[in-house]
């Protein structure tokens, strides 16, 4: 009888370091119990983590010092596990499109499904929830690239959808001066005309919030592409809507950007 350990170095041997339990389990003839009991002793030594129910990667020994691989060699047959569509997204997009400014210390992830985070070893995995209708219409195959490892590609947002992302999930890709850094590194790059498109699916707000710091950007070309969704705009919103609002006339002080409708209610900071 092949052991479990003979089954993972015949999976390293083919270029994979991942596999679904009940596959193995199939491919050994064991019992769930024993395969269980099995795994679990290789766990333990280090040589598999489990990151989800039923999914197993496999620890070479460059591994075990991080806890893990990359997770963009494992996050689409995980996401395949679970039978979800996903994309990688927010700072590791950014940094996979070029701003260097972006250490992207957590992997982040949007998928139509809550899914807890997970945290193996030194990385960190964020799953951000977009809604399943918005993001059928937002995760399309022509919006997103690939993100190549040594085992297979992962799929990961275009300049486009990383750009709004950013701007919708401002509180996880660096706050308001953290997307304006974004957005100047690789603003340039959108092209306007699918950066429009795909903002159609997106909240006003983030939008216009997206346009403003184009704008600062001097990526001229880009933000006017998104001018037409501040005439749908009734009011004024704040920049982040999370600062608490001043008092009386304090708010008098704060600045109004009429071109994008937005109260100007924290300072954008970018590095040049």
């Amino acid at each position: 009888m092949v052991s479990l350990q003979h089954y993972l170095d015949d999976r390293l041997a083919h270029g994979r370091s991942y596999f679904v339990g009940d596959d193995a389990r199939t491919a050994l003839g064991v019992s769930q119990r024993n395969f269980a009991a099995a795994a679990t002793r290789l766990i333990n030594k280090g040589r598999l983590a489990n990151p989800r129910h039923g999914f197993f990667l496999i620890l070479r020994p460059e591994d075990r010092i991080a806890g893990a691989p990359d997770p963009a060699r494992w996050i689409d047959p995980l996401m395949e596990h679970q039978r979800l569509a996903y994309r990688v997204s927010l700072l590791r997009a950014a940094a996979f499109h070029g701003s260097s400014h972006q250490a992207a210390m957590v992997f982040q992830v949007i998928a139509p499904k809550q899914l807890r985070d997970l945290e193996i070893g030194r990385h960190r995995l964020q799953f951000l929830y977009q809604a399943p209708l918005a993001f059928s219409h937002i995760n399309l195959a022509t919006r997103l690239d690939q993100m190549k490892s040594d085992e297979g590609f992962a799929k990961v947002a275009g300049v486009e959808l990383t750009l709004l992302d950013c701007a919708r999930y401002f509180h996880d890709a660096g706050g308001i001066s953290g997307v304006a850094q974004i957005a100047k590194d690789i603003g340039g790059q959108a092209n306007a005309r699918s950066l429009a498109d795909a903002a159609e699916d997106y909240e006003n707000s983030a939008v216009r919030r997206l346009g403003y710091l184009l704008d600062l950007a001097n990526h001229a070309r880009q933000a006017k592409a998104l001018e037409k969704f501040v005439k749908k705009a009734k009011t004024l919103v704040p920049l982040n809507p999370a600062v608490k609002p001043l008092a009386g006339s304090l708010a008098e002080i704060l600045d109004r950007n009429t071109r994008w409708k937005l109260v100007i209610n924290e300072p954008v900071e970018i590095d040049s």
